[in-house]
């Protein structure tokens, strides 16, 4: 049964009370056990987070508290709000599949207009963005590589609106990738997809690349709609 917003602290100590052997740090308890909760959708969208409450249920002082909030920002499962401080991410499946509807009939079209004019600089950008993805464990900066790497795919398209929309899509769909890789793992950042896609695109085979682009995308929308699905079922 998710927690609602109104609900008091007996809620969040009856949630760490459940998290079980503590954890290496005070902080990775709450931020573990939090995040938990959080996807299991225990803790409803919405609901306030406030750190005295959180450090009294937890048994810990207000600063791992104040850090483990702060990880879960970066996750996309916590917002600040100005005059509230820490509130649940409010993300739904319905969000979710609009963005990657409005992705899906914008960047195959950018990416059409792109590959024939795809400079050695520009695949070379490509590959080293999949390598600092490789090789990155802090999620803001994943969705910032991540947008950087389509984007880089997408440069040559010689369209400044296309282009200005698909980055502010790309941009919003940063929250729902942190989303997925605190849900499923950072095994779902689809690297070889990646690969292949750069690979078709240098080869100029623009309809293979386009296929793997939109079975990239299909994929990712399908994961987080089960993932929504599954967890409204448990609830």
């Amino acid at each position: 049964m998710p927690v609602h917003r109104d609900d008091d602290r007996s809620s969040l100590a009856e949630i760490a009370r459940d998290a079980g052997p503590r954890y290496r740090t005070a902080t990775e308890y709450v931020e573990a056990t939090l995040r938990a909760a959080i996807l299991e959708g225990r803790i409803a969208g919405g609901t306030a987070l406030r750190q005295e409450e959180l450090a009294d249920a937890f048994g810990v002082s207000r600063m791992p508290v104040r850090e483990a909030l702060r990880q879960l920002e970066a996750q996309a499962l916590v917002d600040f709000m100005p005059h509230r401080g820490a509130v649940v991410t409010e993300i739904s499946a319905d969000d979710a599949a609009d963005n990657y509807a409005i992705r899906m009939a914008l960047e195959p079209a950018a990416f059409a207009l792109s590959i024939p004019a795809l400079t050695a600089e520009d695949l070379d950008r490509g590959r080293e963005l999949i390598a600092e993805m490789d090789a990155e464990q802090d999620p803001v900066r994943l969705g910032e590589l991540n947008r950087r790497f389509h984007m880089s795919l997408y440069a040559r398209a010689g369209r400044v609106k296309l282009l200005a929309l698909v980055e502010q899509q790309l941009a919003a769909a940063d929250r729902y990738l942190r989303f997925h890789l605190a849900a499923k793992g950072r095994d779902h950042l689809s690297q070889d997809e990646h690969r292949a896609m750069l690979d078709a695109a240098e080869k100029r085979e623009a309809e293979r690349a386009i296929g793997i682009l939109k079975a990239h995308l299909e994929k990712a929308a399908t994961t987080i709609d089960e993932f929504f699905r599954t967890r409204d079922r448990r609830s």
